[in-house]
Formats: structure tokens, C-alpha cells, sequence
């Protein structure tokens, strides 16, 4: 049985939760499994390498924070990893992406019409196995949060390559694709362990915030990262035509001629020569990147002290300590 604990970054975290962990990843396996050979062969591929498993990770810790003593969370935590997993299929499909965690995409693989429709069926399966349960306030979340999902790469795509794009837009955007789920995730922990609504709604909002800290770092690390550590080319997202918070503040900072060249690289950022290079200094010396990381601290204090108001446990610290270390990440 594989331990998922010593293959992320997260593993000292992922201690307290290790057999839930390895649990979940059996589950996902089994689950991938199909009499159809094409889909059981995707499915292995997408789930024989363990991710970081952070979301279902946050379910886990969440229902043990409100003294859940069930089995049920192993199953939602699964259907949670389903669902993020569609959502990166679908993500590189629209953003032609052929790399992710170092290895092939599923769209680069079997191309994007087989591509497309896995990622249908991941997210109608998710659904279809949690009407099952008849748990409907679960059920709920997950509907809503697919919706909120796919809202958001919707926008994202409809604002490719526009340098207008705003700071308030950027993060509406991370909300919808990513923070929402995060915050699903701690949520339903929340619902299995009985929380009281006051108390469910903070796990909400932690997961909101360190999902945004999150995903403010994955931006930066376009910028700032190492290839092999990221496992897809540094700067893909710019060429991509995502405009991110590094790309945001420097174009708010800058002026005159200046805001021309950076507008010039932003429009032709695949035909002009180095024109990675020329945009990263641009970031650089406008503080874009300071920047972006005191707005990604900002949102994992803030997820710190939310979760302050809970008792103290060895749960509350491991998931104070992934607050701090989302800051720290490489990949």
C-alpha cells in the first residue's frame, strides 16, 4: 500500500492523518476502476501518481477539528480530489497545456476530444456517487461549488490575454477556481463532524483564504519557480495569456513609454524574442513580486487567525502549519 505521506511536501502535516490518506487513495483507485478499457486506462494514469492531496486533506483535518469519529469523510475526500482532478483536465485543455506535476497531460496524450469528455464523465460520476449517499446538505456543496468551478474558468478564459484585467477581477476569479473548493472541502468536515453554524462557516472561510494564499503562490511561481521543481516550463502561464498578480501591480506601477513596452510584450508574448525574460524584469523592479507574496501572507494570516478561534488540538495546529506552508511551496 502506497504512503501517501512521503510523497508531498505536505508529509510532517499529513502525520495525524496518514491511514485517512492512504484510505482515500485506495478508494480513488478503485473507483478509477472501469469496465470500459479506455476509461480504467486515464484513470490509472491520472491517479497512479499521488498529488499533494491537500483538499482532501483539509476534509479530513476538518472533520477530526469538530471530533468526527466516522468513515464517511475518506469517501467525500475522494469525490473532492475527483472533481479538483476534472477541473485540471478541463484547465489544460482550455490553456493547451502539455505538462503538468512533470509528466504528459491527459490533452497531450489522448488529445483533446477524449480529454474533454473525461473530464465530463469525472465530474458526473463524482455527482452521481454523492446522490447516493441522499446526503443532500454535502450533495449541495459539491453542485455548488462545481458551478462556482466552472464559473470561474469561464471568466478566465473570456479575459486571455487582457492586460485591463483588475486586481478585484484576478481574485474573483481564484475565489471561483480555486478557493471555493478549499473552502468546500473544510466545509464538509465540518457538516460530518455536526458543527455548529458559526463554526461551519469559519472552516468555510479558512479554506477560502488558504485556498487564495494558494493559488497566489502557484501564480508567483510561474515567475519565480525552477522547471524541473514545478514540472511544467517557468512562464507558461504568461505565454498562456493569464494575466496575473505579478502582471497586475507592474502594469498599475507603471507609465508613459514604459507601460507601452510592457503592453507590447503582453500582446506578443509568443513571436517576441525573449520575451519571458524582458516581462520578468519588468516584474521585478516595480516590486511585483514582493508584492504578490505579501498578498498571498496576507490571506494565510488571515486563514491563521480564523482558525483561532477553534480549540487547540494537534488537528488546529496541522492545519495552522499548512497555512504557513503554502508560503513556502516550490511547486
Amino acid at each position: 500500500m502506497t504512503d501517501v505521506s512521503k510523497l508531498t511536501p505536505f508529509h510532517d502535516i499529513y502525520k495525524t492523518i496518514r491511514t485517512d490518506l492512504n484510505a482515500v487513495e485506495n478508494l480513488l483507485k478503485e473507483i478509477g476502476g472501469s469496465s470500459n478499457p479506455l476509461i480504467a486506462e486515464v484513470n490509472k494514469y491520472l491517479f497512479q501518481k499521488e498529488g499533494k492531496r491537500i483538499r482532501p486533506a483539509l476534509l479530513i483535518l476538518c472533520s477530526k477539528l469538530g471530533g468526527y469519529r466516522g468513515t464517511d469523510h475518506v469517501f467525500w475526500s475522494a469525490l473532492v480530489e475527483i472533481i479538483h482532478t476534472a477541473s485540471l483536465i478541463h484547465d489544460d485543455i482550455v490553456d493547451n497545456s502539455f505538462l503538468r506535476r512533470g509528466r504528459d497531460t491527459v490533452h497531450a496524450k489522448w488529445g483533446p476530444n477524449i480529454t474533454v469528455l473525461l473530464g465530463d464523465f469525472l465530474y458526473i460520476q463524482s455527482i452521481a456517487l454523492a446522490l447516493r449517499t441522499k446526503n443532500h446538505a454535502i450533495i449541495d456543496i459539491l453542485a455548488d461549488v462545481t458551478v462556482r468551478m466552472i464559473e470561474g474558468e469561464l471568466i478566465e478564459y473570456s479575459i486571455t490575454g487582457k492586460p485591463e484585467l483588475s486586481e478585484d477581477l484576478y481574485l474573483e476569479i481564484l475565489d471561483k477556481k480555486t478557493a471555493q473548493l478549499f473552502s468546500a472541502s473544510c466545509r464538509i468536515g465540518g457538516v460530518l463532524a455536526g458543527s455548529l453554524p458559526e463554526e461551519e462557516q469559519r472552516l468555510c472561510e479558512f479554506g477560502r483564504n488558504l485556498g487564495l494564499s494558494f493559488q497566489i503562490i502557484d501564480d508567483l511561481l510561474d515567475f519565480t519557480g525552477d522547471e524541473a521543481t514545478l514540472g511544467k516550463p517557468i512562464l507558461s502561464d504568461f505565454r498562456e495569456g493569464r494575466i496575473t498578480l505579478p502582471l497586475i501591480h507592474a502594469l498599475r506601477r507603471t507609465k508613459g513609454q514604459t507601460r507601452v513596452e510592457l503592453l507590447h510584450l503582453i500582446h506578443n508574448r509568443k513571436t517576441e524574442k525573449n520575451a519571458g525574460k524582458k516581462i520578468l524584469a519588468h516584474i521585478v523592479s516595480h516590486g511585483a513580486l514582493d508584492y504578490t507574496y505579501q498578498r498571498a501572507a496576507a490571506f494565510s494570516q488571515k486563514a491563521k487567525d480564523i482558525l483561532a478561534a477553534f480549540p487547540k488540538s494537534p488537528h488546529r495546529e496541522s492545519l495552522n502549519r499548512m497555512a504557513d506552508l503554502v508560503l513556502q511551496r516550490r511547486k
